[in-house]
């Protein structure tokens, strides 16, 4: 058994499911939008000048102010953008997806029969890292 040609064959499907479709779809829609993409570039900045003025051996703290405020504001802006939304929860479907495949291995690797194992629900719990868990059951 050719557990890599398994594995490539395992990111085909992925890449064949409707929420990784939605990913894709919703990055290159955030990659399109000019003024999203405006929105990005000014806190890209603000954080250059709020790094640069913090490694200064006596920073300006007003200045330090002035670029956090500006920060949370154009942070506001990109999380209200339609795009950004809709990408948001594209990427945590996909995420959730990811976390619910990794559980099952883990579970496979740790014996469970592979046809039937399920992974907890977040109620339960289950974090997928054995090493927080009080015990399976």
């Amino acid at each position: 058994m050719d557990l890599i040609k398994l594995t490539r064959e395992l990111g085909a499907a992925i890449q064949q499911d409707e929420r990784y479709i939605a990913f894709v779809d919703a990055r290159k829609a955030n990659d399109d939008d000019k003024e999203l993409n405006a929105l990005i570039g000014k806190l890209n900045l603000i954080q250059m000048n709020y790094k640069n003025e913090s490694e200064k051996e006596e920073p300006d703290r007003a200045k330090l102010d002035s670029l956090d405020e500006d920060f949370r504001k154009i942070y506001g802006e990109i999380m209200l953008n339609e795009n950004m939304r809709k990408f948001e929860e594209a990427k945590q479907n996909v995420d959730d997806m990811m976390n619910y495949l990794i559980q099952i291995l883990s579970l496979c690797v740790n014996g469970e029969d592979p046809a039937t194992c399920e992974p907890k629900s977040e109620e339960g719990g289950c974090s997928g890292n054995c090493g927080t868990c009080g015990g399976c059951g």
